[in-house]
């Protein structure tokens, strides 16, 4: 349920900054914390969904950019993806914390 309301808040803030981007000023902020939020709240645990997720991280504002050239809602489109990707951008940093913390924790084990 908590997953769900993150997501949902990052969609609506991801909206707003596109839909109005002078209204408030700390639109990446809010969405780096939703995120931060969301990743360690539900810790992927399979590698290449990590990696999965590293990669969208990066390379979801280029591929967003390809959406510019339909017409009349393109650009509203890449603005959302591309405010989007910077909420991915903080589950993606949550989770290379949390794989750091485990890999220390883990290290006493031996």
């Amino acid at each position: 349920m908590l997953q769900k309301g993150l997501l949902a808040g990052s969609i609506v803030v991801a909206a707003a900054a596109t839909f109005a981007p002078d209204a408030f000023g700390s639109y990446a902020l809010v969405l780096v914390v939703l995120g931060l939020a969301m990743g360690f709240t539900n810790p992927i645990e399979d590698v290449a969904t990590r990696v999965a997720m590293y990669v969208l991280a990066v390379y979801l504002p280029t591929i967003a950019d390809n959406l510019d050239v339909i017409p009349a809602v393109g650009e509203l489109l890449n603005g959302i993806l591309s405010q989007l990707a910077v909420a991915v951008a903080g589950v993606a940093i949550a989770q290379v914390c949390l794989a750091l913390y485990n890999g220390l924790m883990a290290a006493g084990d031996d």
